[in-house]
C-alpha cells in the first residue's frame, strides 16, 4: 500500500517535466501569446486532463517554466563563481560565467516573452524581480567573499553594485544576440565587458 503513492508521485513528476519541456519548445517557436493549452498537450503527448492535474492555467505553466530555468541558471552562476579559492580569478571566473549565462537563443526568446508579459502584469513583475534578485545575490555574495582578496573598481560601489552591472551587461549582450544570432560574438563581447567591469577597465588592481 505504501508503494502506490510513491509511484504516482514519480509519474506526476515525469508528466510535469514533459509538459515543461514541451512548453519550452512551443513557446520558443511561437511565442507565449500565440500558444494554446492544446498545443502544449499535443507536443507533450498528453491530454488536457494531464495538463490540468499539474497546472491551472497556461500562465501558471509559463511561470513554472521560467522559475525552473532561471533557478537553474542562478545555481550554475553560483557554481561557476565558487570554483576559485578565497580570492577571485576574474578572467577564469568570467570565462566560466559566460559559458553558463549565454544559453541558447530559444531560452532567450522565452525569457524575453516572460519579460514582456511581466511588464503588463504587476504580480508577474514582482515574481520576475524576485528571481532576478536571486541571480544578482548569487553574484554579489561571491564578490563579497572575495572582497578581501580581489578589489573591485570603486565606481561600482560595493559587491551589489558590481552584481547589478554584471546582470545589466548580460541583458544588453543578449538583446543583441536575439537579433544577430551570433552566439560566439556575444560570448566574446560579454567576456570583454565583464572583465572590464570587474577589473577596473580591464587593467586589474593589486
Amino acid at each position: 500500500m505504501e508503494q502506490t503513492p510513491r509511484r504516482v508521485t514519480r509519474r506526476r513528476v515525469r508528466t510535469r517535466a514533459r509538459l515543461l519541456d514541451a512548453a519550452f519548445t512551443v513557446f520558443a517557436a511561437k511565442g507565449f501569446g500565440r500558444v494554446t493549452i492544446e498545443e502544449v498537450c499535443e507536443a507533450a503527448g498528453f491530454s488536457r486532463g494531464a495538463f490540468y492535474s499539474n497546472f491551472a492555467t497556461l500562465d501558471e505553466l509559463f511561470f513554472a517554466l521560467y522559475r525552473d530555468r532561471a533557478g537553474l541558471l542562478a545555481a550554475q552562476v553560483a557554481d561557476a563563481l565558487a570554483q576559485d579559492g578565497p580570492g577571485l580569478d576574474v578572467p577564469a571566473a568570467v570565462d566560466r560565467v559566460t559559458e553558463v549565462l549565454l544559453l541558447d537563443v530559444d531560452w532567450l526568446l522565452v525569457k524575453t516573452d516572460f519579460l514582456v508579459h511581466a511588464a503588463r502584469d504587476p504580480v508577474v513583475a514582482r515574481a520576475l524581480l524576485d528571481h532576478r534578485a536571486r541571480l544578482r545575490e548569487a553574484i554579489a555574495d561571491r564578490l563579497s567573499q572575495a572582497g578581501g582578496h580581489t578589489a573591485l573598481p570603486a565606481v561600482l560601489g560595493d559587491a551589489d553594485g558590481a552584481a547589478r552591472a554584471v546582470v545589466a551587461a548580460y541583458d544588453g549582450v543578449t538583446t543583441q544576440l536575439l537579433l544577430d544570432r551570433d552566439t560566439e560574438a556575444a560570448r566574446a563581447w560579454l567576456g570583454q565587458l565583464l572583465t572590464a567591469l570587474l577589473t577596473d577597465g580591464g587593467r586589474g588592481r593589486a
